[in-house]
């Protein structure tokens, strides 16, 4: 289990090295045919910084190469904001006294055809995480709902034992994103205080049992603004690396969400969080997780501005979303609230479509693989 590596390892030594890399460390990396972990902590240093043109480019000639001039379309579909933990920089957390909601059959159906009508086949299903109310009975129902209208179905909910991930991929799972927020054990128990989420080292031997299970695809990543995120990336690329020599068959993504605001006790009050990271640092992030994997596929989310996201096209991000809602049933009754979190970038699905062709490449709805597989 990737438990016993991430316990040998120290942050605080992590942390120093990172910071200590210097000009021939990342000059090195640049040069390297396949990059080491020590070379992933180079270009995500500060001494990489002056290196972001020469980075972009490489990192532009490696996902032309590996994915085309194509981008994956993806948007979330909210089925509950119920929760029962408590995570400070949440809205369902538990302690919010927020209107809580989990949608019918029927509401998932009209949810299902606002998003089929926008063109969407890939769906990423997202609940707070409440075993009683949306665990796995809840789950296979709304897959076996869905799997009829779209062609790829992913998963954003708490995470399951490995038998529940096995049952669910029988039902047409595709794809899990499980996020450890953060690898700093300590700052983790900070924020977590309450609920199944404050289990540590269940969250993190989540992509263990996921891999295990067979799962097509799994998702990782931390959450920007709850502790170094250079130190965060590079346990989040420790992670990856292990998981794809212990289950080689199975694809990756990463994601790198940065705190958004949320709505506090359904009053216009908001928390506000340092996300500690620049939009050029998070321009040197993402092409770094383009040197360090040519294989890996990276998502960006609308929690980003509309111009930064214009402009991150061709530059390692392989999908996208558009026109998301953050709250359960957002789509068929936009005027409803209980978001998770602000979204920044509002455009429609058609208006980022376009957006991404006139930036050269072509938004992708369908998954083929899926279609090859039931041969």
């Amino acid at each position: 289990m990737f438990t016993e590596i991430f316990d040998a390892c120290s942050w605080d030594e992590i942390k120093a090295d990172i910071y200590a890399k210097r000009p021939a460390d990342v000059e090195h990396a640049l040069s390297a045919q396949k990059r080491t972990l020590e070379d992933f902590k180079a270009l995500i240093s500060p001494a990489a910084a002056p290196y972001l043109e020469e980075m972009a480019r490489q990192s532009n000639e490696l996902t032309v190469k590996r994915f085309g001039r194509t981008v994956q379309m993806y948007v979330p579909m909210y089925l509950s904001n119920e929760c029962q933990n408590i995570c400070t920089y949440c809205a369902f957390s538990l302690d919010n006294k927020i209107p809580r909601k989990t949608l019918t059959d029927e509401e998932i159906l009209n949810e299902a055809a606002v998003l089929k009508q926008m063109g969407y086949e890939h769906v990423l299903l997202v609940t707070g995480e409440a075993n009683l109310t949306v665990g796995l009975p809840y789950l296979q129902n709304a897959l076996r709902l869905l799997r009829p209208v779209f062609s790829q179905l992913s998963m954003e909910v708490q995470p399951l034992d490995q038998s529940d991930y096995e049952v669910l991929v029988a039902d047409g799972l595709h794809a899990v994103l499980v996020y450890q927020e953060t690898y700093h054990r300590e700052n983790y128990r900070q924020h977590h205080p309450k609920g199944k989420k404050s289990n540590f080292n269940y969250r993190l031997e989540t992509p263990d049992r996921l891999g295990k299970a067979k799962v097509h695809r799994i998702g990782l990543g931390t959450l920007i603004g709850l502790e170094d995120w250079r130190t965060d990336c590079f346990f989040t690329a420790m992670h990856l690396r292990y998981l794809e020599k212990t289950y080689w068959q199975t694809r990756f993504s990463v994601s790198f969400p940065r705190l958004r605001p949320i709505e506090l006790d359904c009053q216009a009050s908001h928390q506000a969080f340092d996300t500690q990271m620049s939009d050029r640092e998070l321009v040197q992030l993402i092409c770094a997780w383009r040197l360090f994997s040519s294989e890996l596929e990276i998502s960006l989310s609308t929690r980003e501005e509309e111009r930064f996201r214009d402009h991150i096209i061709g530059l390692g991000v392989t999908s996208i979303s558009a026109g998301s809602r953050t709250n359960p049933g957002g789509y068929s009754k936009p005027e409803q609230a209980l978001e998770q979190f602000e979204i920044s970038d509002e455009r429609s699905p058609e208006q980022i479509a376009a957006m991404i062709r006139k930036r050269g490449y072509e938004p992708v709805w369908k998954d083929w693989d899926r279609s090859y597989e039931a041969y």
